[in-house]
């Protein structure tokens, strides 16, 4: 009852349900290691096993009833009574107790932290962030030889890029499984700043590729449209800096546009693998005096500091902001708005911005698989074999296809040349009904390891529904006379493509497991960036340099430095192994 008991003690009586019968283990277990952790108990798990010729063979050898309890950090659908969860326990004998976390905001901490004092957990756990302190209490198994023996599939799903799975810092283990999609390809797109389709069609479809040249279309739309056709006064940029968004809307569009780097968090990394807390480069320091010169003249919305996050998407829901600085997934909302209001051409066009005409925007550039955040089974779990091979599965290519296309003959279709597809009213309900994904089970739970968009089996079928031509058929009127214009298939098309780039010997770094400790200093940081950039934006332009000298000092004071040679040395040590 690990679980059960963690809820009650935080009073969530809506999640307290009686336990099915199954791995609910009695946390004994202190090493991090899978042979400590039950392995050699589990006889019934292990028979037949040794000798599987195939993946599929291996996770189906025993498909007995058996529940695992799982914590998600992400999403809120606990049912795992729907098609695709039952096809799974069909498949398996698994069935998943899943519980999120008790905060509203999605923040697992409370949650992690509580499991960590009481030294009881699930059978598995998503719980991003906070890995870090999880496997530091020791409540995370070793993978690594459980994969060997039976996880064909979960080898073949990472390929190449199964050795960055492991933890590092002088630990090969293998904690967690990737969450991100494996061989994954950018098919869409907000670019590394984004502008109405409006402003673009007035422009003949002269697209910006220099902060320059963005400055200067920007500048133009506002001065042929000081207001909206409702009356509304223009605005030419804002954005969302008065919580966490500062860091998507503020923060991330700096190290993109003036960097020209891929998203490494807050982290910037020189060609010799040196790493630098970003918001001190002098490309940066360029970027926000532009910025600052932007807020004198009136271009950046006085209130993008200020204003709540509700109030920003309600701005780019009524047409009136020219351009912004942001992330799709966070504007997204706005979006659907002005289609449903029918300001198509308000919506936002992704753009391949950088400060320099000779720097390359990195928006198609694969970084390689994601680790630190992804699937763990803890040392609560008293059938961890079962648990692999039930991640396995899910690894397979039955597993990968069920989970994101659904069940054959009903979500989708297979024509005589055994492609699969969707019918119109399938794709219809998908985009259109907002409980779609827990009424089919249909990736509805995040965590799990599974393929990319764009990724292909060996046939050259797709793994997921999301395909060239996926992306294609739903580009709206303003998308559609954009690519003919430009002479292209796809908006993408614009980018520096992904063959253009060098492959990068490591992972995002956001990604990361971090140690506490330099996490801990990178939180200081960030606290005293975040309002020393609003600072350096609306202190005028002739205080500039005295408050960017100033912010930088207390960077300095506050252990930049020390930051930037630890991360370049757990860099180093991720690029060794």
């Amino acid at each position: 009852m690990k679980m059960r008991k963690i809820l009650s003690v935080l009073t969530v009586t809506a999640l307290c349900v009686s336990m099915l019968a199954g791995c609910g283990g009695s946390g004994d277990s202190s090493s991090n290691s899978a042979g400590d952790s039950g392995t050699g108990t589990n006889t019934a798990a292990d028979t037949g096993s040794d000798n599987a010729s195939s993946g599929d063979a291996a996770a189906a050898d025993d498909t007995s009833p058996i529940t695992f309890e799982v914590f998600l950090t992400d999403a809120n659908n606990d049912l795992w009574d729907n098609p695709v969860g039952n096809a799974i326990t069909e498949a398996t004998g698994v069935t998943l107790e899943i519980s999120y976390p008790v905060s509203s905001q999605g923040d697992s901490k409370q949650d992690v932290a509580l499991m960590i004092a009481n030294d009881e957990y699930p059978d598995m756990i998503y719980s991003k962030g906070e890995a870090t302190q999880l496997y530091e209490a020791g409540a995370l198994i070793d993978m690594r030889d459980l994969i060997e023996q039976y996880g064909p599939n979960i080898k073949k799903m990472y390929g190449d890029e199964f050795e960055k799975l492991k933890w590092g810092q002088g630990d090969d283990g293998i904690y967690q499984l990737s969450y991100a999609g494996v061989r994954s390809q950018t098919l869409k797109t907000g670019g590394t700043c984004q502008i109405q389709f409006a402003a673009l069609k007035e422009n003949n479809y002269e697209y910006p590729k220099t902060l320059e040249e963005y400055e200067a279309l920007i500048k133009k739309y506002l001065a042929a449209h000081p207001t909206t056709e409702d009356g509304l006064e223009t605005i030419g940029i804002t954005m969302s800096a008065s919580d966490w968004h500062w860091m998507i809307t503020l923060g991330n569009p700096a190290g993109f546009i003036a960097d020209a780097s891929p998203d490494n968090g807050q982290w910037v990394v020189d060609e010799n693998y040196n790493c630098f807390y970003k918001h001190t480069t002098p490309e940066e320091k360029e970027y926000f005096q532009w910025l600052c010169r932007m807020y004198d003249e009136g271009i950046l919305d006085p209130n993008f500091a200020t204003q709540t996050h509700d109030d920003y998407i309600a701005k780019l829901s009524s047409g009136r902001v020219v351009a912004i600085t942001d992330a799709e997934w966070d504007y997204n909302q706005a979006q659907q708005v002005l289609i449903a209001d029918g300001k198509v051409d308000k919506t936002y066009c992704g753009l391949p911005v950088t400060l320099r005409a000779d720097q390359k925007a990195p928006t198609l550039l694969y970084q390689g698989l994601q680790v630190g955040w992804g699937m763990a089974i803890t040392k609560s779990c008293e059938d961890p074999v079962r648990a692999v091979k039930f991640l396995d599965y899910l690894c397979s290519d039955e597993g990968a296809i069920l989970y994101k296309w659904g069940i054959e003959g009903q979500n989708y279709q297979v024509d005589e040349n055994g492609m699969r597809y969707r019918t119109q009213e399938e794709i219809d309900a998908s985009n259109s009904d907002p409980d779609y994904s827990k009424k089919t089970g249909i990736g509805n739970y995040t965590g799990f390891p599974i393929y990319g968009d764009g990724a292909e089996d060996e046939n050259g079928m797709p793994y997921t529904t999301i395909t060239r031509d996926s992306v294609k058929a739903e580009y709206n009127e303003e998308q559609k006379a954009a690519c003919e214009a430009w002479g292209v298939d796809m908006l993408i098309d614009i980018f520096p493509q992904p063959d253009e780039f060098e492959l990068l010997p490591y992972s995002p770094l956001w990604a990361y497991q971090l140690p506490q400790d330099l996490l801990n200093t990178v939180d200081i940081l960030n606290e005293i960036a975040w309002p020393g950039l609003v600072k350096c934006v609306t202190g005028g332009q002739a205080n500039f340099d005295a408050n960017w000298d100033a912010m930088v000092a207390e960077l300095e004071a506050n252990g930049l430095n020390e930051a930037n040679e630890q991360m370049t040395a757990f860099l180093a040590d991720k690029i060794d192994n």
